[in-house]
């Protein structure tokens, strides 16, 4: 389990349940009108916008989110290949077949496989760079489901404000009721804006921190593979990747400062 999640989740809900137990608020929290306009009026939306074929993995971006993929490290990866380059070199590249089922990635793994099926050079690319762009668009199709989640969830915590203050406005007569329509506009207004920037966009900004991770670690293979298919030394296949790495974490750390 990722302990970060679980340690943000425990401190959000800790301060929320501090604050509102210290206001006497915890009792009426509890509104289940409230909950379901909110949750239910965000789940239509995101059903309407997208189609069950990006939607059918969202329960597989929760289980991401709660216990993230293990996968090797970029420094690994680099040391395998360097190391699949010096077989090819001394031995030929159909040498590297039995070091195929101890490599660390399904995606090297496979480009190797091609390599010793004698795959082309040009196809081997091709294949490899439209695993990377399927993976990527499957990747931010999930993020933008929970972008658009936090999105829609404040809208309709708003909605529940103006229904409960047209309660209010229609029972101005009578107390009792009066309240019950306040209690609504005031936790639809709660939940609305607790799940999306407790729930939603977490794990909208989490999906996208491992996607980038793994388009990253697959881009590394994609050129430490094509450095092998064409024959390089191995001190000249790390220097490559070393060098295209550093290039993509200065990319990233540029793109973050903006």
């Amino acid at each position: 389990m990722d302990l970060m999640t679980f340690f943000g989740a425990a401190c959000g809900i800790g301060v929320i349940v501090f604050v509102l137990s210290t206001g006497g608020m915890l009792q009426f929290l509890l509104n289940w009108e409230a909950i379901i306009l909110i949750f239910g009026g965000t789940l239509g939306s995101v059903m309407i916008s997208y189609p069950w074929a990006a939607l059918k993995w969202t329960s597989s971006s929760f289980r991401i989110v709660l216990f993230p993929p293990k996968r090797p490290p970029i420094a690994e990866i680099i040391r395998v290949i360097v190391n699949l380059a010096d077989i090819a070199k001394k031995q030929g590249l159909e040498a590297i077949a039995s070091e195929i089922p101890r490599v660390p990635h399904p995606f090297l793994a496979d480009a190797c496989q091609m390599i010793v099926d004698g795959v082309d050079e040009h196809i081997l690319n091709q294949r490899m760079e439209h695993d990377i762009n399927t993976t990527r668009l499957r990747h931010q199709q999930q993020t933008n489901i929970f972008t658009s989640a936090g999105t829609f969830a404040p809208i309709f915590g708003l909605l529940g404000t103006l229904i409960g203050v047209v309660q209010v406005l229609r029972n101005i007569q009578n107390p009792a009721m009066m309240g019950s329509s306040m209690a609504i506009a005031m936790t639809a207004s709660f939940y609305g804006i607790f799940s999306a920037n407790f729930l939603f966009l977490p794990i909208a900004s989490k999906l996208g921190y491992y996607s980038e991770e793994d388009i990253l670690l697959r881009e590394i293979i994609a050129k430490g593979v094509v450095s092998l298919h064409e024959g390089d030394v191995p001190w000249l296949v790390s220097k490559k990747l070393e060098g295209y790495l550093s290039l993509a974490l200065r990319k990233k750390t540029r793109a973050f400062k903006k």
